[in-house]
């Protein structure tokens, strides 16, 4: 079973079927501004009504949509563009949009050449979004990360310069090849969305997105990321190798890194945090929160797991939820999107003895173990 978002007995999920007004029109949206109409292909345009300078989507100008049919047009719209590069996957690129619309942390382990860092770079693209990429290594330094204070002898004073975490998307890529001292330079970034450097803090730009790639657990080279650092990772997901026929396009330059140039972003980092603010108002019943609940709860009293899932892991599994529903289609949250997200949101967290198997299989059977409410 390979990890990410998947149905609650294990199987892959096929790529989510097309939501009506989810797939973008071949025909070039038009722009409308105070001046008149202009084409091109933009996704945004300025209604009547709208303050000076404000922009709203083009079809929320025209039919009046919701902010939480905005977020599903753009869920489509974003798994259409992801699914241009990252061939043969539908796993992994819904377990991408899903991160992107619960505003989670992103963790891809596989082992090197399977397009990890493929799928970083183009779900920042799409996203319209600034992408930082810091390549891990035994020698990489906090200050390497976060910025660093020197002293500018022009103005006789210390300044801050920003590092590569000061951006939407920040990929740190092998991230397990950084020492642990490293490693916890991202604690606050990717909880608190601040850095804070000798006595002041600096706000993260929002959105802010980490994806982090780590290499297989054994290889040389390789250090055990912290599991204060797995519980700040939303969710987890793997590529694997593809099938033949999607290998022989990757050869033929189909798909893949050479898809990037032509990849064009469905949204800009404002529509981004709409869609991010829309989704969390996804409705969800008593009853599917005290499942989500229940779930998380039977990670920490299983017998073959040494530390369960947190509190911090129940409120990442009911956000992702959230999306995938968006995802779906659907304003509402079901027993069955919890279960789809469940084993992406909760087996990187799992410490599971030797002898207990993988944490995937432990998430899939306390899914199935566990009565799901009728609603």
């Amino acid at each position: 079973m390979s990890t990410g978002v998947e149905t609650w007995d294990g199987a892959d999920l096929p790529a989510p079927a097309p939501v009506p007004g989810t797939v973008p029109s071949a025909v070039p949206e038009v722009m409308r501004t105070a001046d008149g109409v202009s084409g091109g292909g933009a996704l945004f345009a300025q209604p009547e009504t709208a303050p000076l300078g404000a922009v709203v989507p083009i079809h929320m100008a025209v039919t009046g949509a919701t902010a939480i049919d905005d977020a599903i047009l753009m869920a489509g719209e974003l798994y259409a563009a992801l699914s241009e590069v990252l061939l043969g996957t539908p796993v992994a690129v819904t377990t991408a949009v899903v991160a992107a619309l619960s505003g989670s942390h992103l963790l891809i382990e596989d082992v090197p050449g399977v397009g990890k860092t493929v799928l970083a770079r183009a779900l920042a693209i799409a996203l319209g979004a600034d992408l930082s990429r810091v390549q891990g290594h035994p020698d990489l330094l906090p200050s390497d990360i976060t910025g660093v204070t020197v002293f500018s002898p022009d103005t006789a004073t210390w300044e801050f310069r920003p590092g590569p975490v000061f951006a939407n998307v920040v990929l740190l890529d092998e991230m397990n090849r950084t020492p642990p001292r490293t490693q916890s330079a991202l604690l606050e970034s990717m909880e608190e969305q601040q850095v804070s450097v000798d006595g002041e803090s600096w706000p993260l730009p929002r959105p802010h997105l980490v994806i982090g790639t780590q290499n297989p657990i054994g290889q040389l080279g390789t250090y055990p990321l912290a599991e204060s650092q797995l519980d700040r990772f939303g969710l987890s997901t793997s590529i694997g190798y593809p099938d033949a026929e999607v290998e022989a396009r990757l050869v033929l330059h189909g798909g893949g890194r050479f898809a990037l140039d032509s990849l064009a972003p469905v949204a800009d980092t404002a529509r981004w945090e709409r869609a991010i603010a829309a989704t969390a108002e996804a409705y969800v019943v008593q009853e599917v929160a005290d499942y989500a609940v229940a779930l998380v709860r039977a990670t920490r009293t299983a017998g073959s797991v040494r530390l369960g899932a947190s509190p911090r892991a129940t409120i990442s599994l009911l956000r992702c939820a959230q999306a995938y529903a968006v995802l779906s289609g659907r304003s509402y949250v079901t027993p069955g999107d919890v279960q789809a997200v469940a084993v992406a949101c909760l087996s990187h967290r799992l410490i599971v003895e030797s002898s207990g198997g993988k944490g995937t299989e432990l998430v899939a059977q306390i899914i199935a173990d566990t009565p799901a409410p009728r609603t």
